[in-house]
This record gives structure tokens, sequence and C-alpha cells, in this order.
């Protein structure tokens, strides 16, 4: 029986040229390469300036204090999200505001607004699953609030609100290449986008332990930066983001087609919205009995994620009130194989063990 992976990431001989070349330059952090990525994700995105950094979790707390955030301020935030987007939040010392989620599993901005203080200095709208938040509610709920909004674009890199690229709507944007992601690294790596000179600025000192050269710190950083090699494989990869993205797009489309009929939420796509699937997630009641099914049947499941970031033990002293559909969702949701490099034929076995078990 073939094992068919929750993701696997691309692997091809001229990614490997490109990181050979980068090895034989003997310039190993944030040296040509690394410059020449972040003029292209720049690019790429509709924005002023990229900062690579180590992760995407680091570039969350790079563009948070870049922003300013202090102890006390309070930052909207969806509980339905990787902890390290709450993680960030608390380590830049600032108090996170859990938000309900959407039908869409994405920051709902009603319940966002009823949460809103005087404190609330931002908010962190994540653009979850590959599927984008309701940016327009978001802008509009920003602007009557007056407060910053930072992207998380970590699983959404190529979605478009409006034909307009995710990561180009607020003060700033985090991106992540993990090995999963729509553009992945071999390794961990993350970036900050945005238009404005003093956050890039900013961002780029903090992420190298704060300095202003060599041999002056302006103020305490932190090691941060980014490597060659990685920048080397993400530039073969860049270009390649739309295709993988419009592959993604159609291996969603076979899952909705051949699911289709079955006692299974699947996902829906918003309207203004286009959806690059970095996880194709269903939603059952019988999700423990499927995922025993499938992982005996050689197929890998995932579950993103079992327990909410406002039921995570770190948090657990800011008492947050319970918040009903992301405690109801996180129940039922799973994760089935999704990534560019999949074949047709692995998905429609998917497909067909998911309807055995349905008894379809």
């Amino acid at each position: 029986m073939t094992f068919v992976p929750l993701s696997r990431p691309p692997v091809d001989d001229e990614i490997k040229r490109a990181v050979l070349a980068a090895i034989d330059s003997r310039q190993y952090i944030l040296g040509p390469q690394c410059r020449q990525l972040e003029a292209e994700l720049a690019s790429a995105t509709g924005v002023k300036h990229a900062v690579l950094t180590s992760s995407a979790t680091a570039a969350l707390w790079l563009a948070l204090r870049a922003l300013g955030v202090k102890a006390g301020d309070e930052v909207l935030v969806p509980s339905h999200t990787a902890f390290p987007t709450v993680e960030a939040i608390c380590v830049a010392e600032a108090t996170p505001v859990f938000v309900d989620a959407d039908e869409f599993y994405t920051l709902d901005t009603r319940d966002a607004e009823a949460k809103a203080t005087p404190r609330t200095v931002g908010m962190v709208p994540v653009h979850l699953y590959g599927q984008s938040v309701d940016l327009a509610a978001v802008e509009r709920l920003a602007s009557r609030l007056g407060i910053w909004i930072l992207e998380d674009c970590a699983q959404a890199q190529g979605a478009e609100w409006d034909g307009r690229r995710v990561g180009s709507f607020g003060r700033a944007a985090v991106f992540s290449f993990y090995p999963s992601k729509n553009l992945p690294g071999m390794g961990d790596g993350g970036a900050v986008l945005t238009r404005d000179d003093e956050i890039a600025d900013r961002c780029r000192r903090l992420r190298d332990h704060g300095r202003l050269d060599k041999n002056v710190h302006a103020e305490l950083g932190f090691n941060l930066r980014f490597s060659e090699l990685q920048a080397a494989a993400l530039r073969v990869l860049l270009p390649r983001l739309d295709a993988m993205n419009e592959r993604r797009r159609a291996l969603a489309l076979r899952y909705a087609d051949g699911l289709a009929n079955l006692p299974l939420a699947l996902p829906e796509e918003r309207e203004h919205g286009r959806h690059v699937y970095h996880l194709y997630v269903v939603r059952t009641p019988r999700r423990a009995e499927l995922a025993k099914f499938l992982k005996e049947r050689g197929i890998q499941t995932g579950i993103h994620y079992p327990v909410p970031t406002h039921r995570q033990p770190p948090v657990e002293h800011l008492s947050p009130p319970p918040l009903p559909r992301t405690e109801r969702l996180v129940e039922e949701i799973l994760t089935l194989p999704m990534s560019a490099d999949h074949a047709d034929e692995e998905i429609d076995r998917v497909i067909a063990t998911v309807r055995a078990f349905f008894g379809a």
C-alpha cells in the first residue's frame, strides 16, 4: 500500500543547483540571495519592503515591536489559528483578545467589534487554510476603531481579495516558508512585508541584535536572520507560486466533485476571495473514526487545530470567555492530504476511501 502524506514539499534539480551555488558562494546569512528574494517577494505582493527572518513567529514579533505595542495594549486576534499567532502577541507584551470564528473559520469582525476596548491598538486577522478573511469588513472595522492591521498570511501566500494579494492591505503582514506552506522552504523561515519605511527599517534592525552597524546596537533585538541557502531555494520556487496555487485549486475542485453528497462539510470559497488551499479541511462529527479509517489505509490526516488558542495553558490567566463557534468547529475539523506535488491518483484514492467510510 502506497502511503499518501498530508503534504509533499517540492525538491528537484533546479532547487538543488540553486542551493549548491549558494553553498559555493561562501555567503550564508543575509547575503545577495536574501536581498534579491526580499525585492522579489515585495514586488510579487505589491508592497515596498520585505524583511526576511527566521520564521513567521519571529516575523509577527518583529512587526508587533515595530508597530510599537507595549504592556497594557490589547490586540484583537482569532482564537482559531495556530498558537504562534497568539504567542507572538504575548511575547511582545501585549494582551491578546480572542475573537470567535465566522462561517469560513476566520475572524468574525462582528465579534471583534464587540470585544474592542479603549486599550485596543490593533488587529491580527489570520488568512486561514489558504482563505482570506473578509478584508473589506476588517478594513472598515479598523477604520472605525482607529487601529492598525497586521495580516497573518502564513497559510495563504498568493491568496487574493478582490484581485489584490493578501499581505498588501495592513500596516504590515507576515508570511511563512515552512516546508508545507504554499511557498515552501527547506526548513523554517518567514518575512515581514510592508509599505512603511520605518517599520521595515526597525524590523531589519531588530532581526540583527538591534544593530545600527557592526558595532553599535541601538536597541535590544535578537538573532532572527535568514539563510542564503533557503533564499536560493525560495527564489526558484517564487516564480512557480501561482502555478503551484492553481494546482492546489485544481485538487480542491477534484475533492469537491468527488466528496459531493456525503455527510461531510467541505471548504467554501468566499465571494471576492481567491482561496489557495494551503490545507483542505473538512468537517464531520465522526472525525476520529474517519481519521482512523484513513490511517489504516495508508492515508495521513491532520487536525488544524484541535485546541483553540483561548484554551491553551499559557493564556489561562486571561480567563477568556467561551467562543461557541470556535469550540464547536474544533471538535469536527479534519485535514485531508493537499499540496501542489500530490498526484491526481492520490487524491482520487483519498476520495474513494472517504466514500467507502461513509458507505457511499
